[in-house]
């Protein structure tokens, strides 16, 4: 549509003269840029997906634009994209959908506005891929929940004020009872762990989550006690058709870097783009990056008219992340020598593109649910 056009057209003006700058600076010091933080908040980028009346974007019922924004400013920086996608689709998403009028009345403004960052915290040692191994236990106290244990890998974690938090509230059978709760870091007992020095989207934060005895008000459970494991699988659904915005994003960023290289550079006589061996790489490259483009706009457009959408949004970012590794990889061998080197872009997309197989579900995870969705439907 003509505000999606006008979306793209904005966030890639903003993302190309205000994170383009400094997003070298920010993977070296694996720091987010104050003054950007400061331009996304006025841009509401942090609401893209909560209503007007709460301070946010109003895009809640257009995910399509969401992911157009996502992937403008994944094309830049991915660690920005992470940042904000995380935020908005897996924290303040769910409140804005699960949540009660008190809770967002409470949270959702603050989030939606910027003037707190959210997280999702899920992931433990023993509990990644297999979200049923939650061991951070949440006791009944009064009218209160007393939480206890920790949670490593959460995106935002360390500079997180609101946190939706999973944890096991007691065993129903064979399975643990999981109930998703909202916490406020200001809350006594609550700490930051390790940060995690990674591989890549180094700026974006991921830290490990302690609770010490945290005391957790009742009426701050997300739905209701006992629904966080079907709640979670829900909020990494939405979650799933972000990231792959984010890795479209990437991808086009590694296929562009790429055609202006082989324009430019010139061995045995003539431009590299000349070579056939460089221009498979670059077809190639192209057409993954549609496909995933299409995919995810696919994904997109079954949530906003309410269709089920979780395999559909796990095609997506299986397709989105793989393709952005290879184009990564493609991007950095048509830079040769240079690739490897740290002035050119490439370099920090290879490392950037390798998360995005791993983060919000592997890609083993992605088919997975994939092929699960198949055989339970029948075909």
């Amino acid at each position: 549509t003509k505000r999606q056009q006008m979306i793209r057209k904005i966030t890639r003006e903003f993302s190309e003269e205000y994170i383009a700058p400094v997003a070298e600076e920010s993977d070296q010091t694996s720091q987010l840029d104050p003054k950007v933080f400061e331009m996304m908040k006025k841009m509401k980028y942090f609401g893209t997906c909560i209503p007007k009346e709460y301070g946010g974007a109003g895009l809640q019922d257009d995910t399509i634009s969401f992911c157009i924004a996502t992937e403008e400013i994944g094309r830049i920086d991915a660690s920005w994209s992470i940042t904000t996608g995380v935020h908005c689709s897996v924290c303040a998403y769910p409140i804005y959908i699960f949540g009660t009028d008190d809770q967002k009345d409470r949270f959702l403004v603050d989030l939606a506005t910027g003037e707190k960052l959210g997280a999702f915290a899920l992931t433990e040692a023993n509990a990644g891929s297999d979200a049923g191994g939650v061991q951070l236990t949440a006791v009944k106290d009064g009218d209160e929940y007393i939480l206890n244990g920790s949670k490593i890998f959460a995106t935002n974690g360390g500079i997180a004020e609101t946190l939706l938090v999973v944890t096991t509230t007691g065993q129903k059978g064979r399975r643990k009872e999981l109930t998703i709760f909202i916490v406020d870091t200001n809350t006594p007992g609550y700490s930051v762990g390790i940060r995690e020095d990674k591989l890549g989207v180094r700026a974006s934060n991921t830290s490990e989550l302690v609770f010490q005895d945290v005391r957790v008000p009742e009426e701050n459970i997300l739905g209701r006690l006992g629904q966080g494991f079907r709640l979670s699988m829900q909020i990494l659904d939405y979650g799933r058709i972000l990231m792959a915005a984010q890795c479209v994003g990437l991808g086009q960023a590694c296929l562009e870097a790429s055609i202006k290289y082989a324009n430019e550079r010139v061995q045995f006589g003539q431009k590299i783009g000349r070579f056939q061996g460089i221009q498979w790489k670059i077809a190639d490259m192209a057409t993954a990056v549609e496909s995933s483009r299409l995919l995810t706009y696919k994904a997109a457009y079954k949530c906003d008219i309410g269709e089920d959408y979780g395999h559909a949004g796990a095609m997506a970012k299986l397709v989105a992340s793989e393709a952005s590794m290879q184009a990564a990889h493609d991007a950095v061998q048509i830079h040769g020598g240079y690739g490897l080197m740290k002035a050119y872009d490439v370099e920090r997309y290879f490392r950037d593109a390798k998360m995005a197989e791993i983060y919000e579900g592997t890609s083993e995870i992605q088919r997975y649910v994939i092929a699960n969705h198949l055989l339970r439907k029948g075909g």
